[in-house]
């Protein structure tokens, strides 16, 4: 065979193992979706666990001891001020009333007899027929007498008072809570429970706690605790079955002080309450909505933990490269927002991260 043909066969066969392998080099790669991360506006949710309670929870005492002869209500019932709700046996306090003003009468009729005694003995005296010692001791005798006419009239408003209180009447506009005693139970103003409570809940507010750390960037933010309550956004209202309730409320209070054991601030919520879904006693979480200026954000699935730590993995060069980074999670938006280890312009793995190891040939997907 001739040298040249030789050659030629050689480099021919060269070339073509050479393309070959660049071949199965590109088969090689794996072909994953990427996504270049830029610094957008966004908005960050916290939730803070809440409890629910009516404008007013009045718990309802009785004033008198005896039996309850008559529940006025049910639960659940929505009373007006000075509605009946229990009435307490009465026939002890209506005879204790009836003794208390036949005694008013009589201390009345002693003071009148006594006055007119002493009326009598100022004439007996200045015509000198009685001493001066019997004039004094009438004048002391209608003192005690009329002193008995009010300590009468004082027994009979107590009387008046106790009767009163044996019908047990809603102090405010509200909704009845539990009632936990019925009719003939013995009842006092001792008693461990109350008859029951009555709640306003046409307006209710919505207790929560914000660590110490987030209540100062508000206040810093907004320039003092005035400024705060004034200008924060409404707020929202998980209730506790994950759904978002339907209005929204605004913060009304911050406490001035810092629970030692927690280092939270305690605040204070108003939402509406027309419709009656909320109810004193429920629990939730409050929403409270912070937009930030720009930020750098990245999808939840394009990263991966590994010791408690956040990774993802850049593209450098067609190859991956493993990235810690410092995030914060948006909520309910599946998103991450980057604080550290990312750059605007950066090439990241989109999906799949999990999958790849350090220093593969990652393959654009289109």
């Amino acid at each position: 065979m001739d040298l040249r043909k030789i050659i030629f066969t050689l480099l021919a066969v060269a070339l073509l193992a050479s393309s070959c392998k660049e071949q199965r080099q590109e088969a090689s790669r794996q072909a994953y979706p990427v996504i270049t991360v830029q610094k957008s506006a966004v908005e960050v949710t916290n939730d803070y666990p809440a409890t629910i309670r009516g404008r007013q929870d009045i718990e309802i005492y009785p004033q008198v001891s005896g039996k309850i002869v008559k529940v006025a209500v049910t639960e659940g019932q929505r009373v007006s001020r000075g509605q009946t709700l229990f009435v307490i046996d009465q026939v002890a306090y209506r005879a204790a009333l009836q003794n208390a003003e036949a005694n008013v009468r009589a201390a009345r009729a002693a003071a009148a007899t006594a006055r007119q005694t002493y009326v009598g003995k100022r004439e007996l005296f200045e015509q000198k027929v009685v001493s001066e010692f019997e004039l004094n001791t009438a004048h002391n005798a209608m003192l005690t007498a009329e002193a008995q006419l009010a300590q009468a009239k004082a027994q009979e408003v107590s009387a008046r008072n106790d009767l009163s209180y044996t019908v047990v009447a809603s102090p405010a506009n509200g909704v009845v809570g539990t009632i936990p005693y019925r009719v003939g139970a013995l009842v006092s103003s001792s008693s461990a429970s109350p008859l029951t409570t009555v709640s306003d809940n046409s307006e209710m507010y919505v207790y929560f706690s914000m660590p110490e750390n987030s209540m100062l960037a508000l206040i810093r933010k907004y320039g003092s605790v005035d400024k705060t309550i004034k200008q924060m956004p409404a707020v929202q209202l998980r209730l506790n079955d994950g759904t978002l309730y339907g209005k929204k409320g605004r913060v009304e209070s911050i406490s001035g002080v810092i629970d030692r054991q927690t280092g939270a601030v305690s605040l204070r919520a108003a939402f509406p309450n027309t419709g009656g879904l909320l109810h004193s006693g429920g629990s939730g979480n409050v929403l409270i909505t912070e937009g930030i200026g720009s930020a750098l954000t990245i999808p939840q699935g394009a990263t991966y933990e590994l010791q408690d730590k956040v990774f993802v993995y850049r593209v450098v060069d067609g190859k991956a490269k493993s990235t810690r980074i410092e995030v914060t999670p948006l909520n309910e938006q599946k998103k991450y927002i980057v604080r550290s280890g990312l750059k605007p312009g950066d090439v990241i793995v989109a999906e799949g991260a999990g999958m790849l190891q350090d220093g593969v040939a990652v393959k654009v997907r289109k």
